[in-house]
């Protein structure tokens, strides 16, 4: 029997995580998802976009408002990329490389390039026509960490738990069904 062939490459098991990590954002607008990964593609962090710990995800808002601050989520919202970074299960970044759906604001292109990361990756440049992110790319430059936009190699990437449904008390890892289109 020879190996499968359908299995995931590196860059889509780390995209495929930092999209699922953004499944964990109760942002009703925007699900932001981030994945550190190290030199020996071990993961050594993930975030998402979210409200910092302890506070209450009904008390803050949730919508933006321009014409009262504080009734706006920028003011509280803490970022996916510093979230992985803050998570981070190493002390040191350094030469890691950063998965995240969205392509980074210059508040955490700041805290990118004081951690260490040689590299972002990302899905989206949704808000490239906008200063702060002409800002993020000049620093990113300027200080020579590469950036490019993700090319996955599988179109879709399905987990289907109905497949766990069982009355089991154990999982049978041989019934995953994981689909991958190309």
């Amino acid at each position: 029997m020879s190996q499968r062939t359908d299995y995931l490459s590196w860059e889509d098991y780390f995209m495929a995580t930092a999209l699922l990590t953004s499944q964990r954002s109760k942002d009703p607008v925007t699900q932001v998802g981030a994945c550190i990964v190290d030199k020996d593609n071990l993961i050594l962090a993930v975030g998402y976009n979210g409200f910092p710990r302890n506070c209450n995800d009904e008390e803050f808002p949730w919508c933006k408002d321009k014409e009262n601050p504080f009734n706006d989520k920028k003011m509280y919202v803490v970022h996916a990329e510093a979230n992985a970074i803050l998570n981070k299960n190493s002390a040191n970044l350094t030469g890691a490389l950063l998965y995240t759906t969205l392509f980074p604001c210059n508040e955490c292109t700041k805290i990118i390039i004081q951690s260490g990361i040689k590299e972002v990756i990302y899905i989206s440049d949704k808000h490239h026509e906008k200063p702060t992110y002409h800002a993020s790319k000049r620093m990113l430059d300027a200080v020579g960490i590469k950036h490019r936009r993700y090319t996955p190699t599988k179109k879709k990437i399905v987990l289907d738990f109905d497949l766990f449904a069982g009355e089991e008390e154990t999982i049978d890892l041989s019934k995953l069904k994981i689909t991958l289109d190309k």
